[in-house]
This record gives C-alpha cells, structure tokens and sequence, in this order.
C-alpha cells in the first residue's frame, strides 16, 4: 500500500484543488495586484487545506501554500535570504480560541512562570524588514515566502517615516521588522487623484501598499504615501540584551523609529478581552486599517522558550476582527434622489455577510465611477465596508464577468416625478431638473435634513413618517411641519396618541433655533454647517443672506465662487425666499447675530493644523468652522503654525509640532473650544 492509497480520492483531488486556488489567487494578488476574493475568503480556503494536511501528514509538500508565508519574491528584485525567518500568525476569532492559546503557552512554560502579553493593533499593509548596521539603512526586505524575501532598499528609502539612520545608542547590527502601510485619508487622496488624472486607482490600502513597493522605478514609490510601524526585532548583535517586547519597542522610539502608540502591556485573559473591545470600537477611527489584534507574550526569553511551529510562532497570534471585504454580484442598479436633485446609482447585491452584518446594497457615488470600475450589472464584484460608513464597490472582478453582463446606463428621466436628468456644465454628478416643490424625493430629502440633528434636531420624525406625511399631502415644505394637528398624526400608520403628543412637543420646541441652524436646515446647495455658521455671524440675519449678490458672498471667510453661486441661485427661487417668511409665521425664530470684523473673530491671525482622523468631525467641517472663528487652516507645520490638532493615526506633522513646541490639542479638546468660541459669537 503506497502512502496516498489510504486517502479517500475526493479528499486528494480537494487537496490539488485546494491548492491550486490558493496559488492562483497568491499570485494574484501579490504578483498582478488584482485581488479576485476577499481577504475572509482566502483564509477559509488557506484553513480547510490546512485542516486536510493535519488530518493526512503523508500529504505534506513543500510545494503547498501552507508552506510559505506569503508569495515568491519577483525576478526583477534581488533575492534576501531572511536570518531568521518571517512568519505568520496562528489566528483566534473567539474568547475562547485565545483563551486557549494562553493556556497552551502555560503548560508549555509550565505553571509556576508567570506570563503577561502586549496587545498592539494588527496593521493591514506589507511586512518589512530593515537591517541597520553601525545606526545606517542598509537593507530593507519583504517577507516573501518567509524565507527568502525581495531587495526593496531603493525603495524603502523613499519612505519619510523610515529613518536613513538612527540615533542614540543603536547595537552594530540590528533587524528591525515592521509593516508598511498607506493611511486611509491619504489613500482617498491619492486615488481621488489619479482618477482626475485618468489613471487606475488602488484597489485598497494593502494592496496599494503591496504595488508601491514592487515599483522598479524607485521615483514612483517616493510619490506614493506610504508610512511604517515598526514591532518587532528580527536579531541584533552587541551589548543590548532586552527583556520584553514592550522594552524592545520603546527602545525602537528612542532609536527615532515609528512604533504604535496603541501597544498596551496586559496581565491576562481579561485585560486582553478588554483591549481588544476598545481597540474594535476605535477601529474605524484610527486613520489606518487593521483587521484585528496581535497579542505576544511579553517576555522575548519566554518567546524563544516557546519557538515556532512550520510557519507560526508559539508565542503570538492574531485575534481577527469581523472581515470588512466580501465578494458579491450585483443584481441590479438602482437610481436614488437627493434633497439638491442628485442621483445617486446603487447597487443591490447578493446579500453578502461583510464587516460584522449582512450587505445587500452598495453606493456607486455617479455615472463616472461606474465608468471607472467597468462595471455591469452581473459582474462580481469586492465590497468593502468599514464602520457605519455606507458599503462600496471597491473593484469588479473582470475575470469572473459572465456572458450575460449588462452595461449600466444613466436613465434620461427622473425615477421620482419624470423629469428629465441632466449633468450641468463638468459638474459630475447628475441631477433632477424637476424642482423641490415638483419632486417628491427631492421634497422628502429635503425635509428629512430639514429635521436632521444638525438643523432643527426633532425627535420622533423619523424616514418613514416623512415619507406618509408627503405621500398624503399633509407636508410640502418644512413650514407645514409646524401647522400638523394631533388629529392627522393620529390618522398616520403606526402612529399612537401618546407618539403624535411628543412629535408635537418636539416640533414646539425646535421652533426656538440659531440662525446658523436655520441656514443649514433650508438645504442649501454646498452649504454645510460650517458654512452656514460662517454666513450667519458675516451677516448676522437671514435677510441680507437672501439679499446677498456674488461679491459680497465671496467676502465671507472660506466662501468661494462656486459656493455662492448656489447661494444666489437657492435665493432666486420664488418658493426657498416665501419658505422663510412662511417659517417665521408659524412661530420659528432666531435672534440675530452681532456681526463681527474678520480682524476682531477670536482666532483671527492664527494658523491651525489638523493631523490624524478626527473621529467626531469630518476634517472639511473642522477646518469650516475654525475658518468660521477668523483661523486660518494650513496643511503643513511651520514655525508659524499656532496649534496642531492631532487625531489617531497622526504622524510626521505631531512629530514636527512637538520638536518645534508647537502647542497640540486633541479633537475633544478643539470641540470645547469651538462650541465655546461659537456659542459667545451667537
């Protein structure tokens, strides 16, 4: 009997299947930089032939993709043979997988030493390593198959994060490893970018990554945003002989390399769970992706006790966060209509579980990313979603695109009132040109931000009864909202006596607003918050707002042409001038605002710079709003610059601020002094 004649022949021709999807996908993804599946999916393939391969050990081969660590270095780079190897991380999804693990490295050390762990963030980009020889750069190596990586040093020296040479008391020769990786804000930058220009965008932030570093032409990665954390050490030779992992990286800082802010050193299981709870609910505001927690044991004599197994170290692993990438098919594409006339496409899917819930639907923004994704209707496509932000369509997988795929076609008439849809001028988006008063969506999405939390914030009005009070004619505009009786509530689906009496008290009550509120509710065209904060305290009344020409618009801070312009226009209507006058007859008021010289506004001839993610505000209503209170906002640290807001996920700009002593404060802090500074100029 040969070793295979004992293995079932479905479960060798899964295990030839198996791998040869892997392979293909590896190269894929890191060779062709054009993923085809979801980072969840491959690891359900990579766990099943590794489950299969531990059942049957006379089918181990080198050959198998359970054997490397990631894909074969490119011929167009130099081969690095690794010291000591790269590996990859064994992986728990549970409390009690992790819990688990604990309890193997116990009994492995035994129970009397006693064991405690780092906890950092799970960076989602390209691991790295960098050999320092006398505190100089001398080479910096991709993982590759662990064993042998790629001779990136051109590149990495492109990299601003990443120290030419180190500082302070660095042994002869250190490997420093790391991850490489693109912050999220400028990777939407950077792809807004190139697809103004007409060039191919990332697909995502570890795949731009993975693409910057593989360039031949050492110029191309110096132009992409690429930045590292460093965490771990590959071996160093000399005197310093550290204890802990938490030692080793704090060493690193003194070094002048770029660690985590976010390591935490816990004493067990539960400390553990509870970084790891905190870390999830920041994970959409790091300013970086991650897709879990690595947890180590803290000690580097207990890690060496412990050793590794073929590919995985005994004394880390990976606690993995809910995939935020799926694949789906889109099913069809729908056009929605904004409160401005906006249509929007969407696209409704597969019901594809991403990101911790099930996903059925997907924005495309306009006709113009359709045209960029190539995509039809059929196509599968990658979806990625982080947080609450809506799900999108990431990339179309061409080479799955079935025979039957239908092109996406703008429709010539609205889908809401039948009147015809139009792009003006090189404006992208597409839009209604039925008015408000004409066009029910328009109509209902403009009272919906009517009543939002920023405008006249009332409770109890939700989606759906907007839509009954419009589709029975109970309201055209938001003036109407306060002339409902308790009656015709009543007369509504699901709407008891005891609801319509606190929908009415909560309409009485907002009736007593701002007028930067008041200004932001009439849904204005490019007009946001900020902006309308900045117009009420230019002009300190809704009249002269209404009366205001192009030139005087344009003299209010952060109020440019295109902003005015739709001023203007919002005002030129008929209906929009009336809807104030009608909102002041149904009892609404707002006092007015002292107006204020630009020179006399409480940060007038400071700068501010803003770093990082902001988790409350988005950056464009940060800088609104402090341009509102006379600042101005400058997108890099000078010796000039006031104050540095600094978000999760800030870097170069901090580190110059604070060798600069420029004063730093966090968006908590900016949020007081705002709501203070506004709330005195109201």
């Amino acid at each position: 009997m040969t070793a295979t004649e004992a293995i079932p022949e479905s479960v060798l021709g899964r295990v030839v299947l198996l791998r040869d999807q892997l392979n293909h996908h590896l190269h894929r993804y890191h060779v062709l930089d054009a993923p085809e599946i979801a980072d969840a999916e491959y690891d359900a393939l990579f766990d099943e032939l590794l489950a299969i391969e531990a059942e049957y050990p006379q089918l181990y081969s080198e050959s198998s993709p359970t054997q490397r660590v990631g894909a074969p270095a490119l011929d167009q780079f130099e081969k690095v043979q690794h010291a000591r190897p790269m590996l990859s991380l064994d992986k728990a999804t549970t409390p009690e997988e992790l819990a688990q693990w604990m309890q193997r490295c116990r009994n492995r050390l035994g129970d009397g030493e006693p064991l405690t762990f780092t906890c950092e963030p799970k960076i989602d980009g390209v691991a790295v390593a960098l050999i320092y020889e006398h505190g100089e750069l001398t080479l910096a190596a991709t993982r590759g198959d662990g064993n042998e990586g790629e001779n990136i040093s051109a590149n990495v020296k492109t990299i601003g994060s990443i120290p030419l040479r180190l500082t302070g008391d660095v042994p002869p020769r250190v490997e420093v490893r790391g991850e490489i990786y693109i912050p999220l804000e400028q990777f939407e930058r950077f792809n807004a970018s190139a697809v103004a220009r007409g060039d191919k965008p990332m697909v995502n932030p570890r795949n731009g990554a993975a693409g910057s570093l593989r360039q031949l032409d050492s110029k191309i990665t110096a132009a992409r945003p690429l930045t590292m954390f460093c965490y771990s050490l590959g071996g160093s030779e000399g005197d310093w002989q550290p204890e802990s992992q938490q030692e080793v990286l704090e060493t690193f800082a003194t070094w002048g390399l770029r660690t985590n802010p976010a390591l935490e050193a816990v004493a067990d299981l539960d400390d553990c769970l509870d970084y790891i709870g905190r870390l999830e609910q920041r994970r959409d505001a790091l300013g970086y992706e991650i897709d879990g927690v690595v947890i180590k044991v803290n000690s580097l004599h207990q890690q060496q006790a412990l050793g590794a197994v073929t590919r995985k170290p005994r004394w880390a692993i990976a606690y993995k966060f809910a995939a935020q990438e799926a694949t789906s098919v889109v099913e069809q594409v729908d056009f929605q209509v904004g409160r401005t006339g906006a249509i929007t496409p969407v696209a409704r899917l597969q019901p594809t579980f991403v990101g911790g819930v099930t996903v059925t639907n997907a924005t495309l923004h306009n006709m113009d990313e359709i045209a960029r994704l190539d995509l039809h209707i059929g196509d599968r496509v990658m979806i990625r979603r982080a947080g609450d932000v809506i799900p999108q369509v990431a990339s179309v997988v061409l080479s799955q695109r079935p025979g039957d795929a239908r092109p996406i076609d703008l429709p010539h008439c609205c889908p809401a009132c039948g009147s015809a849809i139009a792009r003006e001028g090189e404006e992208v988006v597409a839009r209604c040109t039925g008015s408000r008063d004409f066009c029910p969506a328009q109509r209902k999405e403009g009272l919906k931000h009517f009543v939002s939390r920023l405008a006249f914030d009332v409770d109890g009005l939700g989606d759906k009864l907007i839509d009954q009070l419009v589709d029975n004619a109970l309201v055209s505009n938001p003036a109407d909202l306060f002339t409902l009786s308790r009656d015709q509530l009543v007369s509504l689906e699901r709407m008891g006596e005891k609801s319509a009496d606190n929908l009415l008290a909560s309409l009485e009550s907002s009736k007593h607003t701002t007028l930067p509120r008041l200004v932001y509710a009439l849904g204005i065209r490019e007009v946001g918050e900020a902006t309308a904060a900045g117009l009420a305290r230019y002009f300190g009344g809704i009249e002269p707002i209404v009366q205001a020409d192009l030139m005087s618009l344009e003299q209010v801070p952060d109020v440019g042409p295109v902003v005015a312009q739709s001023i203007v226009e919002f005002f030129s209507q008929e209906d929009q001038r009336s809807l104030v006058t009608k909102l002041h007859e149904a009892g609404v008021t707002w006092p007015a605002i002292e107006v204020v010289a630009q020179e006399k506004l409480p940060l007038a001839g400071q700068t501010w710079v803003l770093t990082g993610t902001l988790e409350t505000l988005s950056r464009n209503v940060a800088k609104q709003r402090l341009v509102a209170l006379g600042a101005k906002v400058a997108g890099s640290v000078s010796a000039k610059t006031t104050v540095v807001v600094a978000g999760p996920g800030a870097g170069s700009k901090l580190e110059k601020a604070q060798t600069l002593g420029i004063e730093v404060r966090t968006e908590a802090e900016l949020l007081t002094l705002l709501e203070s500074r506004e709330n005195s100029e109201q």
